[in-house]
């Protein structure tokens, strides 16, 4: 079998070089090259707090129930206080949303976590739960685990939101419960969102959380806490002439 001929050999390619030299093509240094990863592909920052969203947002879904699922923050001082949280949790403090029944608190808490979650963090935890639901697992015979064992767990996790705090009856048992997981929280700089229909303090006399809760559970509220009031007319219910 004949190999085929080689065209011109190797005076064709010194032919070619001898051109190139003549116009001094020859000396032409190579251009950068451009390896830098787009921030669609890994390695490019982009990239990965994308990945980090997707798997937080994941864990925001499981922790939320269906009815907020579509919820997001509206209110600017609670999307400042979520933004806070995304850059340093530990200066963000507590975050107290108060109002009348329907008001969008419990809205805005899921919207604030999903906020947080849709930013990327490097660490994403959340435990969302109403305050009865919470003393019901902190009781003896509540949890399989324990109760100091759940109540470390509300404490260390990294974002915690406590749904109508205040509707639950006082008892030294509450008292002492929701003292040790706020002390807690507030000692080590962990965010906390709670909602609640009282108010922290009421000059005219009305049901407020000071009375509901307990002096020393309200003063460490007030030291390192970002309340917004909420009102306006009651979501649930029907437009005066709608439907049902």
């Amino acid at each position: 079998m004949r190999h085929p001929a080689r065209l011109g050999g190797d005076t064709l390619v010194q032919r070619l070089q001898q051109m190139l030299a003549d116009r001094g093509l020859d000396q032409t240094p190579a251009g950068p090259i451009d390896d830098e990863p787009r921030p669609d592909e890994p390695g490019h920052p982009a990239y990965h707090r994308a990945r980090r969203a997707e798997w937080a947002l994941a864990r925001w879904q499981t922790a939320t129930p269906y009815r907020y699922q579509q919820a997001t923050a509206t209110n600017p001082q609670i999307t400042a206080w979520a933004d806070r949280a995304i850059d340093d949790p530990k200066k963000a403090g507590f975050l107290l949303m108060t109002g009348p029944f329907g008001t969008g608190k419990t809205h805005q808490a899921y919207g604030a976590l999903r906020r947080i979650a849709d930013a990327g963090p490097d660490r994403y935890e959340v435990i969302a739960t109403t305050a009865p639901d919470m003393y019901a697992l902190l009781r003896p015979g509540g949890s399989d685990r324990g109760a100091e064992y759940e109540l470390k767990r509300l404490m260390q996790v990294p974002l915690l939101l406590i749904d109508d705090l205040g509707t639950e009856k006082i008892s030294e048992f509450t008292e002492e419960a929701t003292y040790r997981l706020l002390n807690e929280r507030y000692n080590e700089c962990r965010p906390l969102i709670i909602t609640s229909n009282l108010p922290p303090s009421d000059p005219t006399g009305g049901p407020d959380l000071n009375e509901k809760l307990g002096q020393r559970i309200t003063s460490r509220l007030s030291q390192m806490t970002t309340v917004v009031p909420m009102g306006g007319n009651d979501r649930r219910r029907p437009a005066s002439g709608g439907a049902a």
